[in-house]
């Protein structure tokens, strides 16, 4: 069921009781939890924090706290499945969820009880009405034996009574409705359930929550921000949708920048400003050098083809056109000359919109906590992603969660620089990566869409055994292939790309992700498809992951599971 007035029928009713907050591995969700966690704080709420990597995740913490919990609250997951089909609780526990992952499960939708859904209704879900979906099998059962009741014993079966030859004609009528009902209902649920997209932000709607009962901060504020942009640097939601979201919060910025201007502490050295920027699409040019930014950032990389000697070339031209001194561009951003950072965003445009580069900057939003620290909402969502998918030492899911979790505080700058540093690497590994696959072609066209494996020894094979990191380089990879093809095909096909994941159980991760184009719709058919190539084949895989596009398979089982896919999706 939707919950209409998220303050009344969510937090009202949670206030005075003990929560379990089951919290998914992605930053949208990480900051929709520190905004709870905050609104928790000031009404003195008792809470557990329990992180979910995945539904066996979820499945044991509900079995574990299940006793000592009445009230559960889902964050980033739970939305696409039938929630008690899958957890199978008492009749009193209650799930409140906010989830981004559409379509939602149509059983959530008409669960009037123990499933509320805080999820966004203006978002455009197209739940197929309940009428399409669900039937009373009464009207089926009555009168549907009347027509065997023939009493052979008292009459010759010649002389059955007239009626009873209209009350068969009536069960074979109903008979025949109800078999085009349910051939109706399941053409109406494929339709819904056959992509998989994202909705409106978890991290925005807490923050709204917190609105509403006038207990938003700033830091709130930036929190819900970073939600927001970690769906555009993962490529989650449609530019048309990220403009209209920002300009939302955009609203809520000047509202409290004009709050805090008459305060004394505007200035003071722990302040904390938010300010809207039209800034670059060049991934930590702040807090790296810029040669290095241009050359590790997606957008810059694919439209040079910076893998080719062509393309070093062009780079070098640009820098030149910019009238930049490369000593200054190859030292860190903090150390350049003033002079040439005033405006350095002006000139970068302008030589970009010479190399064809016309949508470099993009709109977003900075922060500065005191006189020192800057950041940008992608800096962050980008430092807490490689802590929140660290594979530095062995620590464990739980270590990196915390970590992540502590890094979006502004108490904590120390982890969020060491964040920035692993985001480095990764970004680098990226791109080597991309590099090497174009070089060494190893992106093959397979009939219906494009497959490309890393091989076990690959340079930071380890780092892309991780979800969102293998998904942030598919889409980087799709990108740079499209960029560098001549073939016209190629570039309207999806792409799937597979990964080691544990070489001592033998497993590949499995990541699907649709076909790259400005107007794309960011909706993903692979979740479905992997699941009937899995079942036609027996294919050893574990959709244990929250985006149905996310898998394990067995590496044996490769071949015959791809051959299945091409099958089904030619």
């Amino acid at each position: 069921m939707f919950v209409t007035d998220i303050r009344k029928e969510f937090y009202e009713a949670v206030a005075d009781q003990r929560v379990a907050l089951l919290v998914a591995s992605d930053i949208d969700a990480l900051c929709a939890c520190r905004i709870l966690q905050a609104l928790f704080q000031c009404d003195q709420v008792q809470y557990t924090l329990i992180p979910v990597a995945g539904w066996q995740d979820l499945g044991t913490a509900f079995l574990e706290h299940k006793d000592q919990f009445k009230y559960f609250v889902l964050i980033n997951c739970g939305a696409n499945v039938d929630l008690l089909e899958l957890l199978q609780p008492d009749d009193d526990s209650i799930f409140f969820i906010c989830d981004t992952h559409r379509p939602v499960d149509v059983v959530n939708v008409y669960n009037d009880t123990q499933i509320k859904l805080l999820i966004k209704q203006d978002d455009d879900l197209g739940v197929p009405s309940y009428d399409e979906i669900f039937r009373d099998d009464d009207e089926d059962e009555e009168g549907g034996d009347s027509g065997n009741e023939s009493d052979e014993g008292t009459e010759p079966s010649g002389k059955r009574r007239r009626f009873d030859e209209g009350s068969v004609e009536r069960r074979i009528e109903r008979q025949r409705e109800k078999r085009e009902w349910e051939a109706r209902r399941r053409e109406i649920l494929f339709d819904y359930e056959q992509y998989e997209y994202h909705g409106t932000s978890a991290a925005m709607m807490f923050f709204e929550l917190a609105w509403v009962l006038t207990k938003d901060t700033k830091d709130m504020l930036w929190w819900a921000i970073i939600g927001l942009t970690d769906q555009w640097v993962h490529d989650k939601v449609t530019h048309m949708k990220y403009v209209t979201d920002i300009a939302t919060m955009q609203r809520h910025v000047s509202r409290h920048n004009h709050r805090n201007e008459d305060e004394e502490n505007s200035l003071s050295i722990d302040c904390m400003r938010i300010s809207f920027e039209y800034d670059l699409r060049l991934t930590l040019y702040q807090h790296w050098s810029l040669y290095e930014s241009i050359s590790n950032s997606c957008y810059t990389c694919c439209h040079f083809k910076l893998w080719t000697l062509n393309g070093q070339k062009k780079l070098q031209e640009f820098l030149a056109d910019m009238g930049l001194p490369l000593k200054q561009v190859r030292q860190k951003f903090t150390s350049m000359d003033m002079s040439i950072k005033e405006n350095l965003r002006e000139v970068i445009e302008e030589s970009s919109n010479k190399y064809g580069m016309k949508d470099i900057r993009i709109q977003t939003f900075g922060v500065h906590f005191g006189f020192k620290n800057r950041f940008l909402a992608s800096d962050m969502v980008h430092a807490t992603t490689a802590l929140l998918e660290s594979t530095e030492k062995d620590e464990n899911e739980t270590d990196n969660f915390i970590k992540a979790l502590d890094s979006l505080s502004r108490s904590n700058l120390e982890r969020l620089h060491s964040g920035m540093d692993l985001a480095k690497k990764k970004l680098i590994a990226i791109q080597q990566t991309v590099a090497s696959c174009i070089c060494t072609n190893l992106i093959l066209s397979q009939g219906p869409f494009l497959y490309c494996y890393l091989m076990e020894g690959t340079p930071d094979v380890k780092l892309f055994s991780k979800p969102m990191a293998l998904t942030l380089l598919s889409k980087y990879l799709l990108r740079a292939f499209i960029q560098s093809t001549r073939n016209k095909r190629c570039r309207l096909l999806p792409l799937i790309m597979a990964a080691p994941k544990d070489v001592e159980k033998g497993t590949v991760l499995v990541v699907g992700i649709p076909p790259e184009s400005e107007t794309s719709d960011k909706k993903n058919f692979f979740g479905r498809a992997f699941e009937k190539a899995a079942e036609s084949t027996s294919s050893r895989t574990l959709h244990d992951h929250f985006d149905t596009s996310i898998i394990e398979l067995k590496t044996e089982d490769r071949s015959k599971f791809l051959d299945a896919l091409i099958t089904l999706l030619s």
